[in-house]
This record gives structure tokens, sequence and C-alpha cells, in this order.
């Protein structure tokens, strides 16, 4: 029969059957889900209507992370997905959809949190501390840093996920239509609300 997204078929609101008075057309034709795993990047090109095109990403390891509280974007890989609102299975599968919470790699932020402020998040290694204390920064980059941190607030649920190495992350991208996989850092309100749900999940 194919995959059509007319409404041809649906009841009208009152709850009477509709006498369909024509047969399907390609313009409401519809596609399968790409159903994007992690894995090494693999995108393929669809054509679609008028000659555009859409990406479809079968797999991808990593896309571009905004972190609000900051304004900063970067790079980051994509370690797994934790929960989705629709279904487990799309957790269990690790399947990337627009608004699933995932969980993705910290160290570029971090790296960039270091230059920024001169304050080194989460847990530092040994080398890393003694790199730290061998830098001899000038009177300015010092007068800028402390300037910088005048200002610099971090909340306590945040700097705990960088001590894991770990940040909660939220798909906002289509990964089945732009071949990308984009997203932003939760804070606030919002990344309470997701650790209460993960709570939850993990006491069932």
């Amino acid at each position: 029969m194919g995959i059509s997204r007319d409404s041809m078929h649906k009841r009208r609101h009152t709850g009477a059957r509709r006498i369909s008075i024509r047969s399907k057309r390609k313009f409401e034709l519809g596609r399968q889900a790409a159903n994007t795993k992690l894995g090494e990047t693999k995108v393929s090109e669809v054509r679609t209507r008028g000659g555009n095109k859409k990406f479809r990403a079968l797999k991808l390891d990593s896309g571009n992370w905004n972190w609000p509280g900051e304004a900063t974007t970067r790079k980051a890989r994509i370690l797994t997905v934790v929960y989705n609102a629709t279904s487990n299975e799309l957790v269990r599968t690790n399947t990337l959809v627009k608004g699933a919470i995932v969980q993705i790699d910290s160290a570029p932020f971090k790296a960039w949190y270091q230059k920024y402020y001169g304050v080194h998040l989460g847990k530092a290694k040994k080398e890393e501390e003694a790199a730290a204390t061998e830098t001899k920064d000038s009177a300015a980059v010092r007068n800028k840093l402390n300037k910088r941190n005048k200002t610099r607030v971090i909340e306590p649920a945040l700097a705990e996920q960088f001590n894991t190495g770990r940040l909660y992350a939220r798909i906002t991208s289509r990964p089945g239509q732009v071949g990308r996989c984009d997203g932003y850092i939760l804070e606030g309100e919002e990344l309470n609300f997701y650790i209460r749900k993960l709570n939850l999940k993990k006491k069932k």
C-alpha cells in the first residue's frame, strides 16, 4: 500500500466515516522512519518534491552542543541515550530523535571553561594539576580572568556532572531530516526535572 500522509482515510470530527473521493497521490507520500542509531557517521541523501534534498542520518556519533548559561557551543561525542518520553524502546536501542535526552562527553566544555575562566571543572589528573600550577600568566591575562570570575556561576547539579565526564543534553535537531544531531546542555529546572525522571526509572 505504501506510507501515506493524507487525511482522507480518517473519520470526521463528528465520528462519521469519510468516503474517499480519489486514490492516493504522490504529494501525500510518507517515508520510512530513519531510526538513527549511535555509531560511525552514515548519512544518505534523499531527493524530495521539487528537487530538494533531505539528509537521512542512519548513524551518528557526535554533534554540536550549546551551553546556554555560558553562551558557547562545542562539538562533542554522544555517549548514550538515557531518556525518551515517547518510548523506552528508543532508549534501549540508542535511537537518536528530536527531544531525546542523551549523555555527551564533557571534555570540550571542560577545556573551554579552563581557558575562559582559568578554573578546572571536575576531577583533575595529577599531570593536569601540575601543568596548571606551572603556567605563568601575564598581569593582563590575570586581570581579565579575575574580571570574568566575578560574575561566574555554575550550579551544583551541573558541576557534579563534570566529575563524571558526562553531561545531560537534549536533541533539538531532526537527525532523520537534516542529517545532524545538535542540541543543548540541560540546566536549571529542566535538568532537575530529568534527573528526577531518571531516578524514578532506576527505582522501578
